[in-house]
């Protein structure tokens, strides 16, 4: 398989009088820029416009928590259903992958067994791959560009945020995935989409079997629990899909004092992996760690670089 760009990771809120606050906390815990920001006007409204959302940049990566609004607002909007049924802590709406030519796209993706769903007027833009087919992440297929996405512009550098912000975010490491087995991720990911196997091994902060599985300029993690009575069993039993998100950190031990000297209750450790209890972030489980992994592809976007699929 080509390398497929992260072009975001979203989530829905159940309430769009909740998005100010969501906004502000990644803005100011985690630097986040915004890129975009989308909401209801009149005009917009006339237009169809049913949720608002802030493209929001951390490094390379671009988070979008999204909630209905406007048309979406309505007990009958399709989109604003979605929305709320899809919001919660630990459940993500999934993830968005950049290709060069969405026909070739939806002809590969076809030819290896997933059914794609077209958003009406939307056919030139994207697609998507229905949770239930990809172990509970679901999938956009987009091409095209983002608005304002300042990763596309000359002179874009995100050293910033390891430089001059305290968690020193060098960059995306991962997407952690609840997953019932190791041979359901092998099959999907390895066999169905031609990911490359980057090893397995234990990942102690989850007590979880881990197979991890090259994206392109991120890595899929399958998380396995061994226990189901675990934060992470719960979460296979109740969501399954994206669980959380990795991002590498320059100095562990520097992260881990200026969110507890903020007073954030911290899960894991420095020596693995840590973050801010969900229940304080938003809901979102983000892990941080100071440590590499070998074999994980280099840190850094590849949206400059869509993937391209045979005709």
């Amino acid at each position: 398989m080509p390398a497929l760009p992260l072009a975001h990771l979203s989530w829905a809120l159940a309430d769009n009088a909740l998005r100010p606050a969501c906004d502000a906390f990644f803005l100011d815990v985690f630097g986040a820029a915004t890129a975009y920001e989308m909401v209801v006007t009149p005009e917009t409204e006339a237009m169809g416009l049913d949720r608002e959302e802030r493209l929001m940049l951390v490094g390379d990566t671009m988070l979008i928590p999204i909630a209905a609004a406007g048309r979406g607002a309505d007990a009958d909007s399709p989109i604003g259903g979605m929305l709320r049924r899809s919001a919660g802590e630990g459940r993500w709406l999934g993830v968005s992958l950049r290709v060069a030519d969405l026909p070739a796209a939806d002809a590969w993706f076809r030819a290896r067994g997933f059914q794609l769903h077209y958003d009406p007027g939307m056919e030139g833009h994207y697609f998507l791959i229905a949770r239930r087919q990809v172990l509970g992440m679901r999938v956009e297929v987009m091409t095209g560009e983002l608005p304002n996405d300042p990763r596309l512009k000359d002179g874009w550098n995100p050293g910033r945020w390891a430089s001059d912000h305290p968690l020193g975010i060098m960059g995306l490491q991962a997407i952690g995935l609840s997953v019932p087995s190791l041979d359901a991720a092998r099959a999907l990911f390895a066999e169905r989409l031609d990911l490359p196997k980057l090893g397995a091994r234990h990942v102690a902060v989850d007590d979880a079997d881990c197979l991890a599985f090259n994206l392109g300029d991120t890595v899929i993690e399958a998380l396995c629990p061994r226990d189901p009575q675990s934060r992470l069993g719960r979460h296979l039993a109740e969501v399954q899909g994206i669980c959380a998100i990795v991002f590498r950190v320059r100095d562990a031990a520097a992260a881990w004092a200026h969110l507890a000297g903020r007073g954030f209750e911290l899960i894991g450790d420095v020596a693995g992996r840590f973050a801010i209890v969900p229940a304080q972030a938003q809901g979102r489980l983000i892990w941080l760690t100071g440590n590499d992994v070998p074999g994980y592809p280099p840190l850094g976007t590849r949206m400059r670089e869509p993937a391209t699929f045979p005709a």
